[in-house]
């Protein structure tokens, strides 16, 4: 009886979340004439897949009980990177993106390691890899956007029944993020570190190589959307991510996963991502100003972690 009911829960909140989506495309279909029109679902599509990477890696962290400001800047230093190797070391596309990638994956093992090493809160360590990623990223660029040709927006111009290829290689991400979730080991030990740390460690489980491996990770993830974001630009900007460690929190927190570590979703944080979009979309065809957008933003996130704290509250009441 209780398996049953905890799958009702897990279901019930993919449902809500599907219903408040559905919602807001009804919303602004009836509330604007140009809402529900092929090129709005495009734009959608296009602007999709760098988050959600993003929020896939911060999902991770989250779940794990930590968190990860950096991932804005780690994407500018990881396209400064790649720029660099394609206008001047003249490397082909696949070396280039493999030295952005390794940058993105050194910038997310370092975090994890001067958190499990010095016990240092996370907040604190990602915030000064924020600075120290932008800061990198101003020095090797000049503070200069470097245009990186056409061999680059080839990734983004590929299409495969007129979706775009990062939107099917970031919802594949997805799935593959919450098999590993569901299915495997690393995935239960990634709840459980983020649930409580000692019973994993007494069960013979080091927590500490978990967070690594996370905040890895996100890093290496961070990396990848910044190949996709680079290809949809066709430059390289040193200003490139600013607020998408807000995004992605907001994302991750709105599908459901708990700031307090221990519960979330691959899934939910893709209804997230797309939630967050379509309100964005939906509000900016209506004419709303960037500060409007940002205040009603703001007003779901904090619902979103109201609603969070009340389901905590209640399951802790639960168990006792």
């Amino acid at each position: 009886m209780r398996l049953k009911s905890a799958y009702w829960n897990f279901f019930a909140d993919y449902l809500g979340l599907a219903a408040v989506l559905a919602g807001l495309i009804l919303l602004f279909g009836f509330a604007t004439e140009n809402f529900l029109t092929r090129t709005t679902f495009h734009t959608l599509a296009n602007q999709i897949p760098t988050v959600l990477i993003v929020a896939v890696g911060m999902t991770f962290v989250l779940i794990v009980g930590g968190i990860d400001l950096s991932v804005g800047s780690v994407l500018a230093l990881s396209g400064a990177v790649l720029g660099i190797g394609l206008v001047r070391l003249l490397l082909p596309l696949p070396l280039a993106i493999l030295l952005c990638v390794a940058t993105g994956l050194a910038c997310g093992t370092l975090n994890g390691l001067i958190v499990i090493r010095w016990k240092i809160p996370s907040f604190i360590v990602t915030l000064g890899m924020l600075e120290v990623a932008r800061g990198g990223t101003y020095l090797v660029t000049g503070s200069r956007t470097q245009y990186l040709g056409e061999s680059i927006e080839s990734i983004s111009g590929v299409k495969i029944l007129e979706i775009s290829l990062p939107f099917m290689l970031a919802v594949i991400l997805v799935l593959v993020a919450q098999t590993t979730l569901w299915k495997t080991g690393f995935g239960r030990y990634v709840f459980a570190t983020g649930a409580n740390e000692e019973v994993l460690r007494l069960s013979g489980i080091d927590p500490r190589w978990v967070k690594l491996v996370v905040y890895a990770l996100s890093g290496l993830l961070t990396a990848l959307a910044s190949v996709v974001y680079c290809s949809r630009l066709s430059a390289a900007d040193p200003n490139a991510g600013s607020g998408f460690e807000l995004q992605a929190i907001a994302a991750t927190v709105v599908g459901g996963t708990s700031l307090q570590g221990g519960r979330g979703s691959a899934i939910g944080t893709f209804f997230g991502v797309l939630i967050i979009a379509v309100l964005g979309i939906g509000l900016a065809q209506m004419g709303a100003q960037e500060p409007t957008k940002r205040l009603v933003t703001g007003c779901v996130i904090v619902i979103a972690v109201i609603i969070d704290q009340y389901r905590q509250s209640r399951e802790e009441a639960r168990t006792k």
